[in-house]
């Protein structure tokens, strides 16, 4: 990969991560805000069971935004310098596995915890389909593997 084609690529990185960032942030704001204002009266009017399954659904949904928000971050120090190809790629740094919901169980739970779930698993699934293809990538200056024509393909570049 040209050092051009691994630069520019690293900008492309860098919008999709901050766009995701933004989506990301807004909706844990907009869980927090329902979480502690509007959800209080919608759960009390469940059932017992409705109110459990209510609170794990809770649960799930900061969870996997927390899970989103924490990779974002550390896609964003790698692309600030702050760690390494390496290190970002370690098993510290991965998106974490989430909780999935059944949807079937949640069908009376009330309309806007029930886009809540909704809104937080697609946010989770792009930023896993995104990480997949960023750790499936080659990293800029890797080498495929041995091979007379790459060997000679470097050598002129390195020569001009």
């Amino acid at each position: 990969m040209t050092e051009f084609a691994a630069n520019r690529l690293l900008v492309m990185d860098g919008k999709l991560i901050d766009d995701l960032y933004v989506e990301a942030m807004v909706l844990a704001d907009e869980a927090r805000g329902y979480l502690e204002r509007g959800a209080s009266v919608e759960r009390d009017l469940l059932d017992p069971m409705e109110r459990v399954q209510f609170s794990c659904e809770a649960l799930k949904i900061t969870t996997r935004l927390m899970q989103v928000i924490a990779w974002l971050l550390s896609r964003r120090a790698y692309l600030r310098g702050e760690i390494d190809a390496a290190e970002v790629r370690s098993e510290k740094y991965r998106l974490g596995d989430a909780a999935a919901t059944d949807h079937y169980t949640t069908r009376d739970l009330p309309g806007d915890m029930r886009v809540l779930i909704t809104a937080s698993e697609s946010l989770y699934t792009r930023a896993q389909r995104l990480e997949e293809q960023l750790i499936d990538r080659p990293q800029p200056g890797a080498r495929p593997g041995n091979s007379p024509a790459r060997d000679l393909m470097a050598l002129l570049e390195r020569a001009f």
